[in-house]
């Protein structure tokens, strides 16, 4: 029996599909429609990652690296693959939209589940509007005579219209704007191949981006590490579709880890090349120059109009690829947050057709457009939130998957619930504690926030339950 003769007779797929049988067994139906397999769980992870974020940090981390930025995204994907781990361990375990949220509730307790996800709602809400402030800075960079508020709106009407369409809209549109981008990378690896070989402003082949040992430092490492692990995040919002998803319970944990793989090879080539463009360079004069440093190397490769091409593709691949992931993704979890009463209820409403959930769509777009607006031009203030969020909720990742393996299922399994979480906790731990303070401190604020409603739901008598495997 196909899909939609299942969803047509009424009954469930067969368990192991990922169908309704598997939700039943938290207290849920199945009200968001499947129709996601691996390809596009691949797409939408590398869509929201960006294959092309360099483009736009590139400078920063150059000079943080001291030019050995392609070692620096080496050293991001092995830092980030232990967390990229634990997600999967979870959602086979839990294979439920809410990604963190839904781990922690269940893998320890639904207290930590709520901080969990109130944490991750901190970067996930504050992501779309920074990508909207970014794209409107650099558009009206190359087109000078349309004002920043109205880039905004635009992106948010787009953004909001495509995911309103359903999930499957959603997934063509990212299959276009990853093409789009890879096209884009590869024009660039191809013009930066032929300078190199040409000797361009005396580039030469050389292993000098990797290692440089006459800057190279385990301080050097440590730095860079806080800037590599942050240069990867969104890969874990693969997780917040998991109730839209067919082929089983181990679909998502494959496309969090192939996705974060294959975005970390295109980061590296790309910056390997752009770092061989500045030969003999371990640091850029100024702060002007590190903004600008990878469409400065695309001049070099390409000439001006291709700086250009490159610029406007940086802006439109944060303002509406990224950023329309980012909205489906904060909307599912909203959703599977008010579908426990954790948020208000009015947020879990499904389509009837569609098989949206409409409300949390719509709210993002509001929030997005409101801060928007009022924070134009803030990139650096926004930059500071956004990450705060997703790491603590990482740290609670970790502590759920040792706790439930190895406590409440009493399982052996030492090396992946034991070793696996606790190097991803320290790496984690790290980054966060270096992270800039005005992110600390708004973070805390956020969290305090959170234990506050935590407090007055629990001292209304509200249940804050959740149903685990039968």
């Amino acid at each position: 029996m196909s899909e939609s003769d299942h969803e047509a007779a009424g009954r469930p797929r067969p368990q192991g599909q990922g169908g309704d049988e598997s939700l039943e067994r938290f207290g849920y139906e199945q009200e968001l429609r499947r129709t996601l397999g691996l390809r596009d769980l691949l797409v939408y992870g590398m869509v929201f990652m960006v294959p092309i974020a360099p483009f736009a940090i590139f400078g920063v981390v150059f000079d943080t690296a001291k030019g050995m930025v392609p070692l620096t995204y080496v050293i991001g994907l092995v830092a980030m693959v232990f967390t990229a781990l634990s997600y999967r361990e979870m959602s086979q375990a839990f294979p439920i939209a809410g990604s963190v949220y839904a781990y922690a509730g269940r893998g320890l307790r639904p207290e930590a589940g709520f901080l969990a996800g109130w944490a991750i709602l901190l970067d996930y809400l504050l992501v779309p509007t920074l990508l909207y402030v970014t794209g409107a800075v650099a558009l009206q960079s190359v087109i000078g005579g349309v004002p920043q508020w109205l880039w905004i709106v635009v992106f948010v009407v787009f953004n909001t219209s495509v995911n309103m369409l359903g999930i499957r809209t959603t997934a063509q549109m990212n299959k276009l704007f990853l093409l789009a981008e890879l096209i884009i990378l590869a024009m660039f690896v191809v013009l930066s191949v032929i300078a190199i070989n040409d000797g361009k402003n005396g580039a030469h082949w050389t292993t000098t981006p990797f290692y440089n040992p006459h800057v190279f430092s385990v301080g050097l490492v440590f730095s860079a590490l806080s800037v590599a692990a942050l240069s990867f995040l969104g890969f874990d919002a693969i997780s917040t579709l998991a109730e839209e998803v067919r082929g089983g319970r181990k679909v998502v944990g494959r496309a969090t880890l192939l996705s974060l793989c294959l975005v970390a090879a295109l980061f590296v080539v790309q910056t390997y090349l752009a770092a061989l463009l500045l030969p003999g360079r371990t640091s850029l004069p100024n702060q002007a120059a590190e903004n600008t440093a990878f469409y400065d190397v695309a001049r070099i490769a390409g000439g001006v109009w291709f700086k250009d091409v490159v610029a406007v593709s940086s802006a439109l691949a944060a303002a509406v690829a990224n950023s329309l992931a980012a909205q489906a993704a904060t909307s599912r979890l909203l959703f599977s947050m008010a579908r426990d009463g954790q948020l208000p209820r009015f947020l879990a409403h499904v389509h009837p057709t569609r098989k949206v959930p409409e409300r949390a769509v719509l709210l993002v777009a509001v929030i997005s457009l409101g801060l928007g607006l009022g924070l134009v031009g803030q990139v650096g203030l926004l930059s500071s939130l956004v990450n705060f969020g997703a790491l603590f909720s990482f740290l609670m990742l970790h502590v759920s998957v040792m706790f439930y393996f190895l406590v409440r299922r009493r399982e052996h399994t030492y090396g992946m619930h034991l070793v696996v979480p606790l190097i991803g906790f320290a790496i984690i731990g790290y980054v966060l504690y270096n992270a800039d303070s005005k992110a600390q401190i708004g973070g805390s604020c956020w969290l305090v926030i959170g234990i506050a409603i935590l407090l007055v739901r629990k001292l209304t008598g509200r249940s804050t339950e959740l149903k685990l495997d039968a």
